[in-house]
């Protein structure tokens, strides 16, 4: 009954707001969210999936840069719930994170409100579940953040857009494969790839007008090659950044990764095949749905378009040259090559290494030796109300990499600019993301990693991410200006290799405390763990 009321409180509280902030500068986007169970057949077998709205995937979010986004997520399954917004930085702002490092779940029956607002970016973004192995299940769909109207694109605009939400997947049920997991053994192989929650989709336009296909690899765990028949995709755009504009036969899209391309419809008016397959896995997976030209009279046909026959070495070279465009703006009007960060002095480095160790017979992921377990305790609360033996610093930066169970934060400080190097000693490829923050991709290699900065990084016009793979035996390093105070989950994209330990939290402080740096706990905040109980007590004014 409680959780009713909440619910009730809340649509009031969002009917005032939409009063209150008509005559903001910012618009104010109002959303209600209801999450459930319900079956459906993806793969053509009946599975309990999770439906936001009764959709599945869930409803896409379509805003503009800097609209206030109010979203109230009203959780109806049988398990503690919440959202996580992939890319979305969050701008001092990690209350609204969704992760269980920031937020306590939504319990049954009950809500939450997220208030939160793409402050200066654009782009092709998605959202999931980031508790209890529930992106297994869906509660999945994209965010697609446009462009102010008088802020120009380098590129004349598309006559519509298609999001393309694609990942692997598995018949079994998301609790059965979570016991799976807790009992100590890897995720089993999946059993095939969806676009848009289903194994075909259909997408139309008219020949000779260009369409923008925004894709988002949304999956659990593998790498995907994407093309489509007899036609050329130009890259305009990678997770916020516009790109230079080069065209491409196929593209690799990693785990958690997002590109939007520009498609012109120059071929005779038929079908065409769409496909995505699988990358870096034994069995190779492989979904095709179909573009369709207006008044199309023939099926697609002829043999699928071939994915690359290399891996590694090929995936990598196409990596390097997506390339920052140096003369465009992104969401603000100021061009992003303005920003030279090959000039900047980096503060430390910082190796990060995985591994998939066994700790007390099971399988367990690890960064640097130490694999994460979750606190009762969101660490952002305890860091808040300053509770202690909730989690441990500095240690993830230990030369001792025994492998170690450990809820593990990194300390970061406001305005510091790093260098970060993943290294990947196993033969599975990674994928990496940083909550909060986006990052210099500035080079590639095989290990070993020899130390100093090495003659291949691109220092003037490395593409900037939110998520970026590490291919096996080898290295990936970034560079990254540490602007948003918070405490920012550091994780494997991998879902499994993320539920089992491979991540941790990056605490971004600084001692001078104002709404200029961070802003204050919310007023709805939930409360759990060591924090239950305790009042919500705001200390800026």
């Amino acid at each position: 009954m409680r959780g009713l009321q909440l619910v009730e409180l809340s649509l009031v509280f969002l009917g005032c707001l939409s009063s209150i902030f008509v005559k903001a500068e910012d618009p104010y986007k109002l959303f209600t969210w209801t999450v459930t169970y319900g079956n459906l057949a993806p793969l053509g077998v009946s599975q309990q999936v999770i439906l936001i709205n009764g959709q599945f995937p869930g409803p896409r979010l379509d805003v503009v840069t800097n609209d206030n986004m109010i979203i109230n997520v009203i959780n109806k399954l049988d398990e503690p719930f919440l959202l996580t917004w992939n890319g979305i930085k969050q701008r001092k702002n990690s209350w609204q994170d969704g992760v269980l490092g920031t937020n306590c779940p939504i319990p049954p029956n009950s809500n939450y409100t997220y208030k939160m607002q793409p402050k200066d970016q654009i782009g092709t973004y998605s959202y999931f579940p980031s508790t209890a192995f529930h992106k297994a299940a869906g509660g999945f769909g994209g965010i697609n953040i446009y462009a102010r109207p008088r802020i120009p694109v380098p590129y004349a605009l598309p006559t519509a857009d298609f999001t393309l939400l694609i990942g692997d997947w598995h018949r079994t049920n998301h609790k059965l494969l979570r016991n799976w997991l807790d009992s100590g053994k890897a995720l089993p192989s999946p059993d095939g790839l969806l676009l848009n929650g289903r194994a075909r989709s259909l997408f139309s336009g008219d020949r000779g007008k260009t369409y923008m296909f925004r894709i988002t690899n949304i999956g659990l765990s593998t790498s995907i090659n994407f093309r489509i028949q007899d036609h050329k995709m130009k890259l305009t755009e990678c997770e916020g950044a516009h790109t230079v504009q080069s065209y491409y036969d196929s593209l690799d899209i990693h785990v958690g990764q997002s590109v939007s391309v520009l498609v012109t419809f120059d071929q005779p008016a038929k079908d065409y095949y769409i496909v995505a397959s699988t990358r870096f896995t034994r069995a190779n997976l492989t979904t095709t749905s179909v573009l369709r030209y207006t008044n199309s009279q023939v099926d697609a046909s002829g043999p699928l378009p071939a994915a690359p026959t290399l891996l590694k070495h090929w995936s990598m070279k196409q990596a390097r040259t997506f390339r920052w465009n140096l003369t465009a703006n992104a969401a603000r009007p100021n061009p992003q090559g303005s920003y030279h960060y090959g000039k900047i002095t980096t503060s430390r480095r910082i190796i990060l290494s995985n591994s998939a160790p066994i700790i007390n017979g099971k399988q367990r992921y690890a960064v640097n030796g130490l694999s994460y377990v979750n606190s009762e305790t969101p660490l952002k609360l305890a860091d808040y109300y300053n509770i202690t033996g909730v989690f441990t610093t500095d240690a993830i930066e230990r030369e001792d990499n025994r492998p170690t169970l450990a809820t593990s934060v990194l300390k970061g400080s406001l305005h510091e600019f790093v260098e970060i190097v993943f290294q990947n000693n196993e033969n599975e490829i990674q994928s990496w993301h940083v909550d909060g923050n986006d990052f210099w991709v500035v080079g590639f290699g095989t290990l070993p990693w020899h130390g100093g900065r090495p003659k291949s990084y691109n220092l003037m016009d490395a593409a900037t991410r939110h998520t970026v793979q590490v291919y096996p035996n080898s290295w990936t390093a970034i560079l990254m200006s540490v602007e948003n105070q918070g405490m920012w989950n550091i994780r494997s994209a991998n879902w499994a290799r993320q539920y089992l330990g491979q991540q941790f939290y990056f605490r971004v402080w600084t001692e001078i405390q104002s709404f200029r740096n961070e802003y204050d706990i919310p007023e709805n905040a939930l409360l759990c763990g060591k924090a239950a109980g305790r009042k919500i007590k705001r200390r800026q004014a």
